[in-house]
């Protein structure tokens, strides 16, 4: 999504939530803050069925948790860099002891899945994977709604190609969970 720059030298996370109860949405790259324009319809639509497919298997077979679309995870520090995928999973054993903090979680997901939208360029898409492997999030998952397809990485040398006809597996990340592709578009 086109993005609007905020103007200031650097900023850190912990600013960036401070601007979170503007009700916008923000992600923060290396300590520039960026907007986000709210996402259409189809891609909501998606990113709630991954969402939802995700949340019922992880809770149904205790393997940790998945969050919603907007879950800000701290990818880097110094420069800063929170990045909100469309839905995300975390491990047990990685998840923090306790509550979930009322911040931004510290750590990367398991698993990343991003929904592309119109208005995403493809280096950007880019760019969000290669964040999310680099900060050792294991599985990343780009979905693409306009032509019914999806990217798997497991690193940037291991990316496999799905159609609409394909379905996305949690591999060892998230054992047993399996969805055909075509089920998030209807």
């Amino acid at each position: 999504m086109p993005t609007l720059r905020m103007q200031k030298t650097k900023f850190d996370a912990e600013e960036l939530l401070r601007l979170s109860t503007t009700g916008r949405r923000y992600e923060l790259v290396r300590g520039d803050i960026f907007e986000m324009a709210p996402a259409g319809g189809r891609h909501g639509g998606v990113a709630m069925r991954i969402g939802s497919l995700l949340d019922s298997h992880v809770k149904t077979n205790h393997l940790g948790r998945a969050f919603a679309a907007e879950t800000g995870f701290i990818l880097r520090r110094a420069p800063d860099t929170v990045r909100a995928p469309d839905a995300s999973f975390v491990a047990t054993d990685k998840l923090p002891e306790g509550e979930l903090p009322i911040g931004y979680m510290e750590l990367a997901p398991d698993l990343a899945v991003e929904v592309v939208s119109p208005s995403d360029t493809a280096r950007a898409v880019q760019e969000k994977v290669t964040e999310w492997l680099g900060a050792g999030t294991r599985l990343v998952w780009v979905i693409y709604p306009a032509t019914r397809s999806a990217t798997v990485y497991r690193s940037m040398d291991d990316a496999e190609e799905i159609s609409e006809d394909g379905h996305l597996q949690g591999d060892d990340v998230i054992p047993g969970f399996a969805c055909d592709l075509r089920e998030l578009f209807s």
